[in-house]
């Protein structure tokens, strides 16, 4: 449904000065919004049209409207123009990212710790889901003279790690022969087929020196296992508590949303590319039907990979929500590919 230019202009000032105070907006306030130049009685006969339309809503007679999830979503979808953040704000994201630059895992849940505290809401951060990731790099790290640790690097910029220990005495030649072989058969390879079957068939490759391998190769098993999953990094729980649009069975909801990362996996897994906005029953779990949630995918290298999002009442500030997420993902992309090619 498309609405008239003026219509537009009294809805998206009606939703903004919402946003802004949470109580019902009625004719008298939007007399002195720039751009309309119109009486009261004609913005009470659009407003009138509106309510009428589905795009607002009249608590009761006396008072002013309100948006409806319809009108919220023509705002998204219509009306908002989105521009980037305030220099202030973009070198305070950057920065903040910047010092947690050592290993995506840590600009992941940096990137939910920054939305959170700068938004007011939940935010979630996801690695990439690891069904697709293959082996980038095996490197080995002497710890002990019977110990040592693997270090995995997947395509997708995920660093896991495990210790192992061996019966005899790890030296740096035996440490090069691991390090040159694995990576050889490994790399490219995804990290679903490094099995029990490919550790067989490697170290009997070998020969009599497979005999030492078992627990080096376990170690790499382990490695690429736990990497195939996703993790889930979630920040502001808690700010929950003070959103004061959000009833207590709303605020539950969300929380057992939260809870169950099975369900988180499977909804932010598969949300589109691109930024993508869900209002009240347009969530795809039935958990948030009460609620915003907006997500935006971060890439890797030029490729889709894990997804930042926020989660908070229906009356949120879409403008500058939309606009602070979006950068946060461009730099988030930015930071690891970096590491991705420096690996």
């Amino acid at each position: 449904m498309t609405i008239a230019p003026r219509k537009q202009k009294i809805l998206a000032a009606v939703i903004e000065n919402y946003i802004a105070c949470g109580e019902p907006i009625g004719s008298k306030a939007l007399m002195n919004e720039e751009g309309l130049n119109v009486s009261s009685a004609t913005i009470r006969n659009e407003l009138a049209d509106l309510t009428e339309k589905g795009f607002l809503v009249q608590p009761h007679t006396s008072a002013g409207r309100v948006p409806t999830e319809l009108g919220y979503r023509y705002y998204v979808d219509n009306i908002l123009k989105i521009k980037e953040p305030e220099d202030r704000v973009k070198r305070y994201i950057e920065s903040r990212l910047q010092s947690s630059c050592d290993a995506p895992e840590h600009i992941l849940k940096t990137s939910g710790e920054i939305l959170s505290e700068l938004l007011a809401t939940v935010a979630i951060a996801t690695t990439p889901p690891g069904e697709n990731a293959r082996v980038h790099r095996i490197k080995f790290v002497q710890t002990g003279r019977f110990t040592s640790m693997l270090v995995l690097i997947t395509s997708s910029g995920m660093v896991k790690s495990r210790l192992f220990r061996c019966d005899f005495d790890i030296t740096p030649e035996m440490l090069n022969v691991f390090d040159r072989s694995l990576n050889e058969a490994l790399a490219g390879r995804p990290l679903s087929s490094v099995n029990q079957p490919f550790a067989q068939t490697f170290a009997a490759s070998f020969g009599e020196l497979g005999l030492l391998m078992p627990d080096m190769l376990m170690a790499v098993m382990d490695a690429c296992a736990e990497a195939s999953g996703m993790n889930v990094y979630t920040s502001g729980s808690t700010r929950l508590l003070y959103q004061s649009e959000l009833d207590l069975n709303s605020a539950r909801s969300i929380l057992e949303f939260l809870g169950d990362n099975s369900e988180c996996e499977k909804l932010l897994g598969n949300v589109p590319d691109g930024t993508n906005i869900y209002i009240g029953r347009e969530n795809p779990s039935p958990l948030l039907r009460r609620s915003s949630l907006i997500s935006a995918r971060y890439n890797i290298e030029n490729q889709p990979a894990g997804t930042l999002a926020l989660i908070g009442s229906i009356r949120t500030d879409y403008k500058k929500a939309i606009s602070i997420l979006e950068f946060t993902a461009k730099t988030v992309s930015e930071l690891i590919s970096e590491l991705v090619r420096k690996g």
